[in-house]
């Protein structure tokens, strides 16, 4: 994206995107009369044909802009024919993680940890409905009036979230996880601060020795992409077997079978939920299971995995601590229909999970490991738990307690 402040506030302003908007339409037009078929086009010609057609209309109604502002204009055209209209430099510029649209004109993005806002903007609340009905045509999938929100992922990997009204009262929205084309490493994490040497080397060894463990942290704190690092370290050989809403695990491994959710159609039918693939999952000869995220009546089946031979599989679940984690692992076993006590939920709870991993995202964007935390076992209506290592955060220090007393 530019960094000029005028261009920014000329791509912004309501006299540009009238300008946009008309030659937008215009070029429509030219495409119909000529009938053009831009599908057998490469990127190239379209851009030249683009380039050439706004030379002419800038010339032909005698538009007061500049070459940099021309310039903007052929970009943000082809991007209208071509991809997702206005964010589409957002989704092509790798530092953007997020990218957010609550309405035509209130579009930011989130760069290293932090949301700022983004210097485009749609014409109108159609321009939205429009740009979103592209993103999901390729996948199949539609959003209208009887269908105001979609949930999906994009074929590249980024997850998309998009409401339109009368659901949402201010606008259609878009949210885009993006997928990183790379995944982090260990020592990407390691150089940013977000881990000490010391956790991982333990980490990779209670993998690597089969540990079932859950990772745990709050919206944006970064629990996939930690258990796709811990994922990397499963020995050859093994059978993987992954359970995800939304396929964003990445395993480099030579024996991984994928399985994700499918949402109900519209009679509401033929759902298939994240229970219904972790009991399949069972009858697969897996050695382990990973379930990307624990969200509902899955948990008492992949607790069972856990507790019967599936050792060293993984999951993550949506909580702000460990000790919330497994309050949040109860309220879930209840709405799945567990009847029985605490102390036996606790208990099932100590035999299946031996580690709780705890990332999250601090006030100033960055995200660091919390804590390391062993599940030594339960007694009476308690869990214990032990902390091997955990972050400082007023000294911003990884603290190694595993010499620690009891």
């Amino acid at each position: 994206m530019s960094s000029d402040p005028a261009l920014f506030r000329f791509r912004l302003s309501d006299q540009y995107q009238q300008v946009k908007n008309n030659f937008h339409r215009h070029l429509i037009q030219q495409i119909e009369e000529r009938n053009l078929d831009l599908d057998d086009w490469d990127a190239a010609r379209i851009e030249r044909f683009v380039s050439d057609a706004v030379k002419r209309y800038v010339v032909e109604q005698r538009l007061p802009i500049n070459q940099r502002e021309s310039e903007a204009l052929a970009k943000d055209a082809k991007d209208e024919l071509m991809g997702f209209g206005p964010i589409q430099g957002l989704v092509d510029d790798e530092t953007v993680n997020d990218i957010v649209v609550n309405g035509p004109d209130r579009i930011f993005v989130e760069r290293e940890g932090r949301l700022q806002v983004a210097p485009v903007r749609f014409f109108n609340n159609a321009h939205v409905v429009r740009v979103i009905q592209r993103i999901l045509a390729p996948i199949g999938r539609r959003i209208d009036e009887s269908n105001p929100m979609v949930d999906a992922r994009l074929p590249d990997g980024s997850r998309v979230n998009a409401i339109i009204p009368p659901i949402a009262l201010d606008g259609p929205c878009i949210s885009i996880r993006k997928f990183r084309k790379s995944a982090l490493t260990a020592e990407d994490l390691v150089r940013y601060g977000s881990v000490s040497r010391e956790a991982l080397d333990y980490l990779k060894h209670r993998v690597t020795h089969r540990t079932n463990l859950i990772v745990v942290g709050g919206t944006g704190s970064g629990k996939t992409t930690f258990l796709n690092l811990l994922s990397q370290w499963i020995p050859p050989g093994e059978r993987i077997l992954t359970v995800e809403d939304a396929a964003e695990l990445r395993l480099e491994h030579e024996h991984v079978v994928r399985l994700e959710t499918r949402p109900p159609n519209l009679e509401g039918e033929r759902a298939v939920t994240a229970r219904d693939l972790v009991r399949n999952a069972l009858r697969m000869r897996p050695d382990r299971i990973i379930v990307g995220e624990v969200r509902g009546d899955e948990v008492l089946d992949m607790l069972q995995a856990m507790n019967t031979g599936h050792d060293g599989s993984m999951t993550t679940i949506h909580a702000n601590s460990t000790h919330d984690a497994v309050h949040r692992l109860e309220l879930l076993a209840g709405f799945a229909g567990y009847n029985g006590s605490e102390v036996a939920f606790r208990a099932q709870v100590a035999s299946a999970i031996q580690l709780l991993v705890h990332v999250a995202r601090l006030p100033g964007g960055q995200r660091r490991l919390m804590s390391v935390t062993e599940v030594v076992g339960a007694k009476g209506h308690d869990l214990i738990l032990r902390d091997v290592f955990r972050y400082d955060v007023e000294s911003g220090q990884h603290r190694d307690l595993r010499g620690s007393a009891l």
